[in-house]
């Protein structure tokens, strides 16, 4: 029986290394090459078809790559299923790993024998999730009577119970509210405070990726088409921030402003718009410019949206 939850591996997490995967009529993964580093937080986002769970089945010995490499936990995830399955934790959205028709503490008991937890770390580590997801009144529940926010949130208990060192979500947060959506962010980001899990979070939301992840991938036809951080992913196809200022007077237009431009202006100049280029100038900057011209009354930065810059990242790597 394990006493013990996990230790952790010695390079990277996850390495994919010109990972190719064909079906018949189409090349879902197209030579794609990444890793991931112990205790990052990664975002794979792209269009539906683009490769993202393909990519998932084979990093989780799903699915078996027609060529290139991969490791998972330092493994081979087709050759070492069982012992990758005992270092990785996976939530897919719409597939369950609970038991339909049982009782919800019944499912935890069962995971936790799967994983051969001895009974004091398996109550211990059960009690703690229990208490942090909030699912104390539905421990009795059939799953198959959870609401959807209940159930995502028991999902993500199941796939931690063993505390993997990778935990890889597929679209968790599909369908629920904004309620549900919150409490579930705020956990993974506890969880990854406490415990240092890696995180693989692929999801059409990007509220989830903006909340969660300091690092995104962005995959476009089963390439990769970008690998960086929020801010680099804006700055390369030269999204701008924007500087929101109320004014305690009305004013002329903020024009002439080094490294920006004036977007508009409301109520006789009491709320200015200024966009700027955050490789090229501060929000700091900027604002002594204007403090310089004007009493500044409160001001705001909207940051640029992700969802605009993602489409021209697809667009940027179809031109290439």
């Amino acid at each position: 029986m394990n006493t013990a939850l996990g230790s952790a591996p010695s390079g990277p997490i996850v390495e994919a290394v010109d990972l190719v995967r064909d079906f018949k009529r189409t090349r879902a993964v197209d030579h794609m090459t990444f890793r991931i580093e112990a205790g990052e937080s990664v975002g794979y986002i792209g269009a539906n078809g683009a490769g993202k769970s393909t990519t998932i089945k084979m990093l989780t010995g799903i699915l078996q790559a027609t060529s290139g490499r991969v490791r998972t936990c330092g493994m081979d995830p087709m050759r070492q299923r069982v012992e990758v399955a005992r270092r990785i934790g996976v939530v897919f959205g719409q597939r369950s790993q609970l038991w339909w028709d049982l009782p919800l503490h019944e499912s935890f008991t069962i995971l936790a024998a799967i994983h051969r937890l001895d009974p004091v770390t398996a109550r211990q580590r059960t009690d703690l999730l229990v208490e942090q997801l909030e699912m104390g009144p539905q421990l009795p529940t059939p799953v198959r009577s959870l609401s959807l926010g209940q159930r995502m949130r028991a999902e993500i208990a199941a796939a931690l119970l063993h505390a993997p060192e990778l935990l890889i979500l597929d679209e968790p947060t599909i369908g629920l509210d904004v309620l549900s959506k919150q409490r579930l962010r705020e956990f993974l980001l506890e969880e990854r405070r406490q415990r240092g899990t890696t995180l693989l979070l692929t999801t059409h939301d990007m509220g989830d990726i903006e909340r969660l992840c300091n690092r995104v991938l962005v995959v476009d036809q089963g390439r990769l088409a970008f690998d960086g951080t929020l801010a680099g992913l804006a700055g390369t196809v030269g999204a701008r921030r924007v500087l929101v200022i109320d004014l305690a007077e009305p004013a002329d237009e903020l024009s002439g402003i080094p490294h920006t431009s004036l977007l508009g202006a409301e109520g006789d100049g009491l709320r200015q718009r200024l966009a700027f280029d955050a490789s090229a100038t501060t929000a700091a900057a900027v604002l002594g410019e204007v403090s310089a011209r004007a009493q500044v009354r409160d001001l705001a930065i909207e940051e640029p949206d992700i969802e605009d810059v993602v489409r021209r990242i697809y667009a940027a790597s179809r031109r290439g």
